[in-house]
C-alpha cells in the first residue's frame, strides 16, 4: 500500500502547477493534503477512482485538509473532538479494516513564538487522542507536523534554536509522541540522512537545498515492522513543501 502526504500551500495555486500530473505520476492508494486554503466550492476535484474528503477552516483562505482514497474507508470523521482545536480543518481520520489514518497539519508556533502556548497545548491534545485510537487499532499518522525533530532534520540548526518549528518545547512533544508507541518512519528506515520536505521562499533555500523535513509519516510502533520504504519527492514541485510518502504491507 503506497500512501502520500504533501502540503500543498494552496490547493487552487497547485492545481495550476501540475497537481493533478503529479498526482497520477505518484499512483498512491491514499493521497492525503494540508494547507487546502479553500472553501466548500471553490474547486471542483473529480479524481477517477477515488473517494474525497474535505475539512475546511472556518478562515477563509487558511488551513484546511483533504484525503483521496481509493480504499473506500469504514469511518470517517473530522477534527479531534475539542471544539477550541477543531475550528480550523486540521483533521481528518479515517478507519480502515487494519489501521486508522490520521491526517494533519499541525498549528504553526509563527514569528515571534506568538502561538507557541497553543500549539503545546494542541500537542498534548492531539496526542491523547491518537493514544486512544491507538487502542483500538493501529495508527498511521501523517501530515505538516510544523516541527523538525532533531539537528539532523534541518540544514542550520545552530541558527534556528528557538525559532518556530525549533523549539525545544516542540521538539519534546515530539519526543514525547515517539515514546508513546509511536515510529517516524523515514527516521525508523534512515537515521542518518538527512532530506528535507520543506523550504522557504526566501533566499534561494529550495536551490541551495537549505530545507527542513517537518512532513512525516508516523505510525504505530506495533506495525513498524510492516514499513517498506519511506520516500521524500525533492523533485516534484508547486509547493514550499514536497510529498512525502510511505510504503506499508498489510
Amino acid at each position: 500500500m503506497k500512501l502520500i502526504s504533501w502540503n500543498v500551500n494552496g490547493l487552487r495555486a497547485v492545481y495550476n502547477k501540475g497537481f493533478l500530473e503529479n498526482f497520477l505520476k505518484l499512483d498512491s492508494d491514499i493521497f492525503c493534503i494540508q494547507e487546502t486554503k479553500m472553501q466548500e466550492g471553490q474547486l471542483e476535484v473529480n479524481l477517477d477512482g477515488y473517494k474525497t474528503y474535505f475539512n475546511y477552516a472556518e478562515k477563509k483562505g487558511y488551513s484546511g485538509t483533504a484525503i483521496f482514497t481509493k480504499i473506500e474507508p469504514q469511518k470517517v470523521s473530522y477534527g479531534i473532538g475539542i471544539e477550541k482545536h477543531d475550528k480550523e480543518g486540521r483533521v481528518i481520520t479515517l478507519e480502515f479494516n487494519n489501521f486508522i489514518l490520521v491526517n494533519c497539519y499541525t498549528p504553526n508556533a509563527q514569528r515571534e513564538l506568538t502561538r507557541l502556548e497553543y500549539r503545546v497545548e494542541w500537542e498534548k491534545d492531539f496526542r491523547n487522542y491518537l493514544k486512544n485510537l491507538d487502542k483500538k487499532k493501529p495508527v498511521i499518522l501523517c501530515g505538516d507536523l510544523n516541527v523538525a525533530h532533531n539537528e539532523i532534520d534541518l540544514k542550520n540548526p545552530k541558527t534556528n534554536i528557538g525559532n518556530a518549528g525549533f523549539t525545544i518545547e516542540e521538539r519534546t512533544e515530539m519526543t514525547n509522541l515517539l515514546k508513546k508507541g509511536f515510529v517516524d518512519s523515514y527516521r525508523y528506515l534512515y537515521p542518518d540522512k538527512q532530506e528535507f520536505s520543506w523550504w522557504s521562499y526566501m533566499r534561494n533555500s529550495r536551490e541551495k537545498n537549505i530545507g527542513w523535513r517537518i512532513d512525516y509519516f508516523i505510525v504505530s510502533e506495533k506495525i513498524k515492522d510492516k514499513i517498506q520504504d519511506a520516500k521524500i519527492h525533492t523533485d516534484i514541485y508547486g509547493s514550499d513543501h514536497c510529498p512525502v510518502e510511505l510504503s506499508i504491507s498489510f
